[in-house]
């Protein structure tokens, strides 16, 4: 596994060695022991996540307030544009984003540590996206940000997402319960 350290050093990428030839692929989606080594950081996943999206649909930006979440991603069909936000007011990176492709193709994952608000918009037809969760989900705990406040400003690939309703409430950053 390679990993790759982000403008947000604890948001990562993470490329998994893929093996290849003319039957398929095989490739080790996780392997605690590696993550370990490659990130320096131990994590355990107590939940797994998959959802299927349409072209244009963005979800996000979502957190726990409590019970946070930290979430190692991936496209296992399709292609979406995946996206960080530091929530964590005493950090240096506070209010700053990182968004990278994740696609079946580059078979790139995205760690995103507890901390933060995660959103992806959809770029294909339609994406099975599947998530690995460092704690339970709590919707009691959930919050969002608004996909497209002006402070954080997401250069997302497409000006006019399909959003649920939820999403479409999302507060500004300034209006926000964020962490310490």
């Amino acid at each position: 596994m390679k990993v790759i350290r982000t403008s947000i050093p604890d948001v990562l990428i993470c490329e998994p060695a893929v093996f290849g030839d003319e039957r398929g692929f095989l490739l080790e989606s996780w392997n605690e022991q590696r993550f370990r080594d490659a990130a320096g950081t131990d994590v355990h996943f107590v939940q797994d996540n998959h959802s299927r999206s349409s072209r244009g649909v963005l979800r996000g930006l979502h957190y726990q307030i409590k019970q946070p979440q930290g979430k190692l991603v991936r496209a296992a069909a399709g292609h979406v544009f995946d996206v960080a936000v530091d929530l964590r007011k005493s950090s240096p990176t506070f209010g700053r984003w990182v968004g990278t492709e994740l696609s079946e193709d580059n078979y790139r994952q995205l760690w995103i540590p507890s901390g933060f608000a995660h959103g992806f918009l959809v770029l294909s037809d339609s994406a099975d996206f599947l998530y690995k969760c460092t704690d339970y989900y709590a919707p009691e705990y959930e919050r969002c940000i608004a996909w497209n406040d002006p402070a954080i400003g997401i250069e997302w690939p497409i000006g006019q997402p399909t959003l649920s309703a939820r999403d479409r409430a999302g507060k500004l950053l300034r209006d926000a319960e964020v962490f310490p």
